[in-house]
């Protein structure tokens, strides 16, 4: 199986208006909750890929049942870990022209259920085939969480993937994680400067990024695909034409196609591949831990992966 963790978990909740306007009263045409979480949203993929994942985490309070309710609906296995403290909501209000998001912060989370946590990981990761550590920390969650989880996957022969940002990541890289996946901005956060834009200074972000410890860096740049630094050489994937719909989740879909193509070590063509269709398919669906299934057989029949050259 595949190990999905999401530390910050949420609730994911999208109001659908008309028309947003600041400081107006508005009535609500739909609402849509589900579990959410960068971690959850893969796990998400993978369930409906057929492929075996348990996601594990930390969640608490009412909204942490919830949480586990919306799982269990969606027949995504999991082995969350309780906190004392009210797990997070994420609020989405959408209209004709897009969405505007809010980020709750997360349950204060103590020493003892960190350690209570990492015992749980320890176990699940021993009969993983992959562990995937996905998004931001929720207080009290030591800023070298994602290192240390890291640390232990190693030891147990297990690869990893980290898809995080600022201190997260730049503490994970010198864990040595298998792959990690920053789109430009996360790269920036932890390079400095502005964000890389052009294949050549994506590439030499992500190379600076594997010099710190990451094995591979895969960054995605949007409706332009991916483009990979790894051991065998750097690669371009991107689909033949621009994908409409909903963008959310679809880096999540990446990182679920490139944790299957580690759990079954398979080539980084075949796996840049299915990442950019099933993030493309991603798109297409309505909601983030969705794919369309027939956008996703069509696009990885036809995607080109290219061998990139200095």
């Amino acid at each position: 199986m595949i190990l999905t963790v999401t530390l910050n978990a949420a609730l994911d909740v999208t109001y659908r208006v008309d028309e947003l306007r600041p400081q107006q009263t508005h009535r609500v045409s739909s609402v849509v909750t589900r579990a959410g979480g960068k971690g959850v949203n893969v796990a998400a993929v993978l369930t409906q890929i057929r492929e075996p994942v348990v996601a594990t985490g930390l969640v608490g309070g009412p909204t942490g049942e919830q949480i586990r309710h919306r799982l269990a609906a969606a027949r995504i296995a999991d082995s969350f870990v309780p906190v004392a403290a009210d797990s997070r909501r994420t609020l989405v209000v959408a209209d004709r022209t897009g969405a505007t998001g809010f980020w709750e912060p997360g349950p204060p989370v103590t020493a003892e259920e960190w350690s209570a946590f990492v015992a749980r990981f320890r176990g699940l990761a021993t009969v993983s085939r992959a562990v995937v550590l996905s998004g931001s920390l929720p207080a009290g969650v030591p800023a070298d969480a994602y290192a240390e989880l890291v640390t232990i996957a190693r030891e147990l022969a297990v690869p990893s993937i980290v898809d995080a940002e600022g201190t997260a990541l730049a503490a994970a890289l010198d864990a040595r994680p298998d792959v990690v996946k920053p789109n430009a901005h996360e790269l920036a956060s932890v390079t400095g400067g502005t964000a890389p834009d052009t294949v050549t200074e994506v590439l030499a972000a992500a190379e600076a990024l594997r010099t710190r410890g990451a094995g591979a860096v895969v960054a995605s740049r949007g409706a332009d695909g991916l483009v990979a630094a790894t051991p065998d050489g750097a690669y371009r994937a991107a689909p033949p034409a621009a994908v409409t719909g909903n963008p959310t989740g679809a880096g999540d879909a990446a990182v679920a196609a490139l944790a299957r193509g580690l759990a079954y070590r398979t080539g980084w063509p075949a796996t840049l591949t299915d990442a950019v269709a099933l993030s493309a398919a991603a798109v297409a669906a309505p909601e983030a831990g969705q794919v369309d299934g027939r956008e996703y057989d069509r696009l990885r029949k036809i995607i080109t992966v290219e061998t990139v050259t200095e």
